[in-house]
Order: structure tokens, then sequence, then C-alpha cells
């Protein structure tokens, strides 16, 4: 269960989306709102960073929101400025329905 007082950032996710110059006809990538939504954002902790590394992986901060459709790891979190890459979306152990859980990390993604 999450508790509505952990989420207490105000973050919007974002999606891709694929255009096409109309001058070159060559392919643009640009970044929509998808939804702004209240979040739980915590670093991730030394061991599970040192975990995220032997597999390649920069996961640095855990963001976690309510459940919702439409979020995949080709989004991304805006937060204070910060552009956040999603990792992967976990649904919350139970229910699958309640939460979803966001490995990420601290970057910049072009577009």
């Amino acid at each position: 269960m999450i508790f509505a007082g952990r989420l207490r950032h105000f973050v919007q996710l974002q999606h891709q989306v694929d255009g096409q110059n109309p001058s070159t006809g060559g392919q643009t990538v640009s970044w929509e709102p998808l939804a702004d939504v209240w979040a739980e954002i915590s670093p991730v902790s030394a061991r599970e960073f040192v975990a995220a590394q032997a597999v390649d992986s920069e996961v640095t901060l855990r963001v976690t929101i309510r459940h919702r459709e439409g979020v995949t790891d080709k989004c991304r979190v805006l937060f204070r400025g910060k552009i956040l890459n999603i990792h992967g979306v976990l649904p919350d152990p139970v229910s699958g329905l309640e939460y979803l859980t966001l490995p990420c990390s601290e970057g910049v993604n072009d577009g």
C-alpha cells in the first residue's frame, strides 16, 4: 500500500513522439507531456546501486507513482528541471494496479 503523504514530489511524465521534418524529410524526436502526477522520489541504496552496476545499469533513483496506463520504459520523468530516464516499470507486487515503481537514472534524452 502506498500512502498519499509519501507522494510529495510533483513530476511530469513525458512520452516520446517521433515525427518527420517537412523540409528535409528526416526523422525528428520530441517529448510531449503524458501526465502531471505526484510521486515519491528516493535515492537507491548503496547495496541496490552496486547490484545495478553489476548489470551495467545507472539506476540512481526510484520514482513511485500511482498506477496509470501508458507509462513505459520509453517514457521519461521531468523533476525540478532534471530529466530522469526510466529503465523499467514495476507494478506493485500485490494487485499490480495500485502503484508503479520506476527505476530511473538522471540524464539527457535527445529531443
